[in-house]
């Protein structure tokens, strides 16, 4: 029998967060993709056929489950760095696309080599830096999400029922009225960004922080459940040449399935001078050699969502935990301001709710994990 919040949830991913109209182009894939991924698939796919839209299911080799080790473990670098030609035209084209995160193994990609994942990556920059910009100024309409998986449930320590219900409660998807919650969400964070519109400096303090960078002619973006679901944030990027200080990530850093534990980082104007992880130094070194855009910082962003209060190895719901703030480097959001191109985008979670602090203009704003009213 299928889940009624599955229904629930395609409705918010169609209806609120890409408001899919009529005679849209609506790309729908899984991230990876992976039979898990076919009950909200399937779901979205009715859901914008009802609307009249016209509903495009996608595959990529390197987000398609177990094709994506074979490619990255088998392909000459020839391989790696061939861009299919409608690749480019799928991304012009579409008006929404809608991202299913549904792995049954999250660490499939442990053992491959890094430095061919950045050869792929580096090849497809260009591309990403298309969508971003797009999504920008509100020609693509994209919203990416997740679906109960057995391997979601285990990397967060649960079951797989428990994780289900954890899922569809930080989507909204277990409320009679899901759109409110989002947009009373959204409203709150609206109050953070207005105190924070027009100001220059942040300054972030804590046990395991002491960073500095410049916001000037910066914009924050209301996170309410348009990209993400679940979301829960604020975020903007700081001025490229700005960010000074350290940090230390109070959780581990996951990228593609490999976890490098927590991470150590010094930045000296605007770039990662000193990058030490808990464990796969290589890969994160791998990391941050992608190119030149991978050592500089794309967005800060702080976590709003109270009802995500456990880690759970996956970004998508970590960055959001109320109470956090988490630091990305490599590619910025074009909308924030932000001028940084990079074919990563990798971010690393501090937890504040111990005392951490943020002073905007010499002015504290934020305290243990809350905003200050």
């Amino acid at each position: 029998m299928n889940d009624p919040r599955i229904e629930r949830l395609s409705q918010i991913l169609v209806h609120y967060s890409t408001k899919v109209r009529p005679r849209d182009l609506v790309g729908i894939t899984g991230y990876p993709f992976s039979p898990e991924a076919m009950p909200l698939m399937e779901a979205v796919f009715r859901e914008v056929l009802r609307i009249g839209a016209y509903p495009h299911p996608y595959l990529e080799t390197r987000y398609t489950e177990g094709l994506d080790r074979i490619f990255y473990t088998e392909a000459s670098q020839e391989q790696l760095e061939f861009r299919t030609p409608w690749a480019e035209q799928m991304i012009r084209s579409w008006d929404c696309d809608i991202v299913i995160m549904a792995p049954t193994n999250t660490r499939r990609l442990s053992r491959v080599d890094t430095s061919k994942i950045a050869i792929h990556d580096r090849a497809r920059a260009d591309l990403l830096q298309l969508y971003l910009d797009r999504a920008a100024v509100e020609s693509l309409r994209w919203v990416i999400t997740a679906t109960p998986t057995s391997a979601y449930a285990q990397d967060a320590g649960m079951s797989l029922p428990e994780f289900s219900d954890f899922l569809f409660a930080a989507t909204g998807a277990d409320q009679d009225d899901p759109v409110a919650f989002w947009q009373d969400l959204s409203q709150l964070q609206s109050v953070h960004i207005e105190k924070l519109a027009g100001k220059r400096t942040v300054r972030i303090q804590g046990p395991q922080i002491d960073l500095g960078f410049s916001i000037e002619d910066r914009r924050f973006v209301n996170c309410g459940g348009e990209a993400n679901l679940p979301d829960g944030e604020i975020f903007t990027c700081p001025v490229e040449s700005s960010v000074d200080g350290w940090m230390q990530s109070t959780f581990p850093a996951v990228h593609k399935g490999v976890d490098v534990g927590c991470v150590h980082l010094v930045f000296e104007k605007g770039n990662v001078v000193e990058a030490e992880a808990d464990q796969n130094q290589e890969y994160l070194n791998a990391l941050l050699d992608t190119d030149e855009g991978a050592r500089r910082v794309g967005e800060f962003g702080v976590g709003t969502n109270e009802r995500l209060k456990t880690f759970t190895r996956n970004m998508l719901f970590d960055e959001k935990i109320g109470g956090t703030i988490h630091i990305a480097l490599g590619a910025s959001y074009p909308e924030t301001g932000g001028i940084n191109h990079s074919a990563i985008h990798w971010d690393f979670l501090c937890d504040m709710r111990e005392g951490g602090t943020i002073t905007v203009d010499g002015k504290r704003v934020y305290d243990a994990g809350r905003f200050i009213s």
